[in-house]
């Protein structure tokens, strides 16, 4: 396994192990925080949210998180799209879920580390998508 991990990653240019190795910090540090959020609330975790699918979506992140993950240190196209689809949809969450607190405090809501943080993961991963899967195709062309 470690050989098929070394070859991987070793046929990719440096940015592009760059940009994988951050995608593994963000959605481990997205699972573990969920983990913990359902470890401690249960299944009230996410009461907060006004919508059912809402709640539903944050608690199968506990599952998405480490599946893109394990597909991402493969580099499977497959994690690379489904990192992308996961943080369109959870910066969505959260936006829709916190819209009544940005309305009445936008800076406020917004410059919380758990806000921010989202949003800005959501960015660097939306914008890297596309190119990490150029790259996952022109190296699934080659071998």
């Amino acid at each position: 396994m470690r050989e098929l991990l070394r070859r991987e990653w070793g046929a990719r240019p440096p940015w592009a192990r760059w940009v994988l190795a951050g995608y593994l910090i963000g959605f481990t540090d997205g699972f573990g925080a969920h983990l913990l959020a359902l470890a401690r609330y249960g299944i009230d975790a996410y009461s907060s949210f006004p919508q059912v699918p809402q709640r539903v979506f944050l608690a199968s992140l506990v599952v998405l998180d480490p599946l893109v993950v394990v597909l991402v240190a493969f580099v499977r196209r497959a994690g690379i799209g489904l990192a992308g689809a996961v943080m369109a949809a959870d910066v969505a969450a959260n936006l829709t879920g916190n819209w009544p607190r940005i309305q009445r405090d936008p800076a406020g809501l917004l410059l919380s580390v758990n806000m921010l943080g989202i949003l800005l993961f959501g960015l660097f991963v939306l914008v890297t998508v596309i190119p990490l899967l150029r790259i996952a195709d022109a190296q699934r062309a080659a071998s």
